[in-house]
């Protein structure tokens, strides 16, 4: 709320406006993150929460956006009342996709809505039939504008504005006042059910009162210390081995401090003192790759380059003022982005087209393919590609192929790395996937088998290069796995390191030509891991549920937790913080029950000291409407008090967003816990944890339950 009051004032003070005019009276920012679980549209002026449904979060003008799918995705906005006067502004960017889109609305004509043609009605307090519009073409498909629709009821004034520029004003027949209270984001209470809009909407204000045409052009043009709009786009590929950079001055800007590197903390915490200060200039462009300028012999291919802008006006004590990081790549002037991608499975086998992205200045192509490593790598003779694409046509079953392709400028030939899939029938699904982070440190390695293979080879080490070589007569080989058993061990792994592995298919007919696996990779975790729900699955017959692991106040009567839901899904997989699922609490803290408790039987890891741990760390989510229950971990030893710690936070049970916490394990030692032995892992609300009021129910949800090093 600080923050928000403090944009306000500045902007009403550099548009000559009195702050107290600046009547804001809801504000949805809509920058909620529903990948990681958001459901909740938090009004942060008036109050009015809305429920997320359906719809998903995408970037945005600023910072997030929701996107709608145009279908059945709103947010519902309860207990609206309108003003009598007022100013709806937001950004938008809209798909078009239909003849007539409700943008927002409440029913009774109050509602803004799009035609398919891009024309933009204003139908707040109007009647209808005197609705405002734009005409065709004022928005475009996929272009983010700046909206204020404004009304008035007494003077029966409306306008709209596009870009902070007036586009059409007029007055309502019929002024009318809306019958509903529910106010829609993406649809109208009341409107037919094929008129969802679809496309993005990003930071929605609802003044009391209608705003000028100053006032509107500021919010659509806000002043801004930092440079922007880059030239080129944060993250774009520059076709060229020098670069023209350009970007609009910051609005109190005098001059510019350049920065350029090929390492984003280089740049990032670059001084003008630093290597990568470049110069200070008035001009809004710097050209590098040229003699003169930074990198005189040119960029080099294959290359990252990182640039920062600081908007420097001596006569500011805050200046100068620090610019984001931008980035601009050059491309190698080898072959890029196959498809197949690079390690892909099960490809094909019929009619098989790769494709790549043609190397920096690349002519011609030449392709190479072929089911033998050494044979594709060592290759001379390929086939002549004008575009960059191969037919394949039909390959064969249960094989890994290996595939590279040469790029020629005309001047010289660069020859390609080696890419490799298989097709269907081979060797595969390796568990831990294929780059997989995070890996538990006693994992258990598998993989499918192939069609016909007799047994495989194992090859494993944290050397990719040398596990890609490997031979039976090499320390990567781990021996031979019967069919039947697709699995290795490969004991207690390293923390926080990347291991790479291969599996060769053995065929009984030709004992000696094993087919030669892909490399598959993973890296192992940086913590110990206690649960992080990812292992429970709805098969309670194979006792994979979680309350099967877990114990609950199931039959215990002065036990109100429940861990996991009645029925499956018993996790929950939407609300989640990593991975596909985390794990409903469920606390009924009521009729003389005062605590409820859902606990782990430890089998692994029971040594909370083992590699410097220091650190329990969990995340937690509760909702809004949860009784604030006090939320506490309780940890055990064999025999023993437990030891218990409280949140801190005493309403963490209504916090909507997802949250970590986490504890110094020197405060279980410090009450007597023997921590190279821990026997339970308890989380509970009421009044074991010693500190608030008890009494009430709700769902919390628990998720990434890890020990750190401190």
């Amino acid at each position: 709320m600080c923050k928000q009051l403090t944009c306000l004032i500045v902007l009403g003070l550099a548009i000559g406006i009195s702050p107290t005019q600046a009547q804001l009276v809801h504000y949805w920012k809509l920058d909620e993150n529903t990948a990681a679980g958001a459901s909740v549209a938090a009004d942060s002026v008036g109050g009015l929460n809305g429920a997320i449904q359906g719809a998903t979060s995408a970037p945005g003008k600023s910072s997030n956006a929701l996107s709608f799918d145009g279908t059945d995705d709103v947010v519902t906005i309860d207990n609206f009342v309108p003003p009598p006067q007022g100013t709806i502004v937001f950004w938008i960017n809209p798909a078009l996709a239909k003849n007539k889109e409700r943008i927002l609305g409440a029913g009774g004509d109050y509602e803004v809505w799009l035609r398919g043609n891009g024309e933009l009605k204003n139908e707040l307090f109007d009647g209808g039939s005197s609705t405002i519009g734009t005409g065709p073409g004022a928005l475009n498909a996929d272009e983010w504008n700046h909206v204020a629709t404004t009304y008035d009821s007494t003077t029966t004034t409306v306008e709209i504005y596009l870009d902070g520029e007036l586009s059409v004003a007029g007055t309502a027949e019929v002024p009318s006042t809306p019958t509903q209270t529910t106010l829609l984001l993406g649809h109208r209470a009341g409107a037919a059910a094929g008129e969802h809009y679809g496309g993005l909407l990003d930071d929605l204000r609802i003044y009391d009162r209608v705003l000028s045409e100053a006032e509107i052009n500021a919010l659509a043009n806000p002043l801004s210390t930092n440079a922007r709009d880059p030239i080129l786009p944060d993250g774009a590929i520059n076709e060229d081995t020098w670069v023209n950079l350009s970007w609009t001055a910051g609005d109190f800007a005098v001059s510019h401090d350049v920065y350029i590197g090929d390492n984003f903390d280089d740049v990032n915490n670059a001084t003008n003192e630093s290597e990568t200060f470049r110069s200070n200039q008035t001009t809004t462009f710097y050209m590098a790759g040229f003699p003169g300028y930074a990198y005189p012999d040119g960029l080099v291919p294959g290359t990252t380059y990182y640039w920062r802008i600081d908007e420097v006006n001596d006569t500011d004590p805050n200046s100068p003022w620090k610019g984001p990081v931008w980035s601009f790549s050059i491309p190698p002037k080898t072959a890029y982005n196959p498809n197949p991608a690079d390690g892909a499975e099960f490809v094909g086998p019929e009619n098989v087209t790769m494709s790549w992205t043609p190397g920096l200045r690349a002519k011609l192509h030449t392709v190479y393919l072929g089911d033998d490593y050494d044979e594709v790598i060592n290759a001379t003779v390929g086939i002549p590609a004008g575009s960059a694409t191969y037919n394949a046509g039909t390959l064969d079953q249960e094989k890994v192929y290996y595939w590279r392709v040469d790029e020629s400028d005309g001047i010289a030939t660069y020859k390609g790395h080696i890419w490799g899939f298989t097709t269907p029938g081979a060797a595969g699904a390796p568990q831990p996937a294929n780059g997989a982070v995070d890996v538990e440190h006693t994992r258990i390695l598998s993989w499918t088998p192939a069609d016909n293979a007799n047994s495989y080879q194992v090859y494993f080490g944290t050397d990719k290069d040398a596990v890609k070589n490997a031979t039976p007569d090499s320390q990567e080989y781990k021996g031979i796995k019967a069919r039947g058993s697709e699995s290795y061990d490969p004991g207690k792994l390293d923390w926080d390191t990347n291991y790479y592995w291969r599996v060769d298919a053995v065929y009984n007919a030709d004992l000696d030509n094993p087919v030669k696996g892909l490399v598959w990779s993973f890296a192992t975790a940086d913590f110990l891991l206690i649960d992080d729900f990812e292992s429970y699955t709805d098969n309670d017959a194979a006792g994979e549920a979680i309350w099967q692991t877990w114990i609950d106040g199931l039959d215990v009567a002065d036990n109100g937790g429940q861990v996991g839901y009645l029925f499956p899904p018993y996790c929950e997989p939407t609300i989640v913080h990593g991975g596909l699922q985390s794990v409903p609490l469920l606390y009924v803290n009521e009729v003389g029950v005062t605590n409820s408790e859902v606990a782990l039987m430890l089998t692994s890891p029971r040594d909370w000291t083992a590699e410097g741990v220091g650190e329990l760390s969990l995340w937690f989510r509760g909702d809004s409407t949860n009784a604030a229950e006090p939320l506490y971990v309780a940890i055990s030893n064999a025999t023993g008090a437990a030891a218990v710690i409280a949140c801190d936070d005493l309403n963490a049970a209504q916090v909507s967003t997802w949250t970590q916490w986490i504890i110094l394990l020197q405060a279980f030692a410090d009450q007597g816990i023997n921590l190279t032995n821990v026997d339970k892992f308890a989380i509970g609300l009421g009044t074991k944890a010693g500190v608030g009021v008890s009494g009430g129910s709700g769902t919390m949800y628990i998720d990434d339950i890890r020990l750190y090093r401190p």
